[in-house]
């Protein structure tokens, strides 16, 4: 049995190419070769080309054929028109902005997407709604006519060893400053669907390991548990032995929060994973608190590169700018105790369901059973 990974030395790469081996599969990678990594050992065959570079893909692969193809990286349509009709099966790698509203919540009244999302999600159907999810989606059709048996998956924000983007920085570059305060929107609580690498790419050899449930069939992919911004913090930081406080500032005045949040809404974004789990068995490798505690101490030992040339804090657009940070929370402290709080005829309360802190006490001092 041979396979073709298309990429290879991102993320899941490794913990792909590695599964594929210990199932006794003879691998190649396809990639630039501009990026080696040592996770990958020296039996896996290198073909040397750019996958965003379908002309030089063609040229590079002339007749030959695999058995299985999983396409991680690179220009996925012109890659599933080339690979047509030359591997046995055609995995595929896509992306959440497919759904409509993933990367623009506004576009739903109200705002935020309706989740969690099932794969039967309703998409982006015109470029004018989100010209980068339509073009998601109409590659995800291009998949299928070229490969109708093609399994494909919908990955969310990918963290982990060698991520392009790491949302982590933020947290461990203040924690290396000796940082003691970090500024989160509306407190943290936007719930978000993120997946570790390790977990992604068991997500994906679990379909090379079943095709009958797989073949022909779309699949979000994510941690099982959706952490909170403010648990990422709290397990990065935990992990480095560093305790923040938390400055808990409204959305619209929590700027240096936003690289964090990596969108403009702290509304949830979460997937439905009923069908991962339920036809492919599912479950997480790595726990969330855990996989976020391994990319922080990664992260400390690697520092991100620039990419192309850009530092990793223009890409993040992450200014780290404490100076400013520091007089944002000054004023936001100073506006909080200039506020004087109305005097209630009757202060309003959680409601007399509500049995926990701070709600109705008992009626009765004694236990009836």
């Amino acid at each position: 049995m041979h396979a073709l990974v298309i990429g290879g030395t991102g993320p899941t790469g490794p913990f792909i190419v590695n599964g594929l081996l210990a199932r006794g599969w003879r691998v190649e990678i396809l990639h630039t070769g501009r990026h080696e990594v040592d996770e990958i050992p020296p039996a896996v065959g290198h073909i040397h080309v750019s996958p965003h570079d379908p002309a030089a893909l063609a040229v590079a692969i002339g007749d030959r054929r695999w058995d299985l193809c999983v396409a991680t990286y690179g220009r996925l349509r012109a890659i599933a028109e080339i690979f047509a009709g030359r591997v046995g099966r055609f995995i595929s790698i896509g992306g959440g902005p497919a759904y409509l509203g993933y990367m623009n919540p506004f576009l739903h009244r109200p705002e935020g997407l309706p989740g969690p999302l099932g794969e039967d999600a309703p998409l982006v159907s015109d470029p004018a709604q989100d010209e980068k999810g339509w073009r998601i989606v109409q590659t995800e059709e291009a998949v299928f006519r070229c490969h109708p048996k093609a399994t494909h998956f919908r990955y969310p924000f990918v963290y982990g060893p060698y991520q392009g983007a790491p949302r982590e920085w933020s947290v461990v570059r203040r924690v290396l400053d000796g940082r003691r305060r970090i500024v989160l929107a509306d407190a943290g609580l936007t719930l978000d669907a993120y997946g570790y690498a390790e977990n992604m790419a068991h997500a994906v050899l679990l379909a090379v390991d079943q095709p009958e449930p797989s073949c022909g069939e779309i699949f979000n992919a994510a941690d099982s548990h959706a952490l909170s911004l403010r648990d990422v913090v709290f397990h990065a930081a935990r992990a480095l032995d560093w305790e923040f406080e938390i400055v808990e500032l409204p959305a619209a005045l929590a700027l240096p929060a936003r690289p964090l949040m990596g969108r403009p809404s702290t509304s949830h974004r979460l997937y439905d994973l009923t069908k991962l789990r339920t036809r492919l068995g599912y479950r997480d490798v790595v726990a969330p608190a855990d996989a976020v505690a391994r990319t922080a101490r990664w992260l400390v030992a690697h520092p991100p590169p620039a990419v192309n040339g850009i530092s990793i804090e223009a890409v993040l657009q992450d200014p780290f700018d404490y100076a400013a940070e520091d007089l944002l929370i000054e004023r936001w402290q100073r506006a909080l105790a200039s506020v004087a709080l109305p005097e209630w005829s009757t202060p309003p309360g959680y409601g007399m369901a509500y049995s926990g802190p701070g709600g109705r006490p008992r009626s009765n001092a004694g236990f009836e059973a």
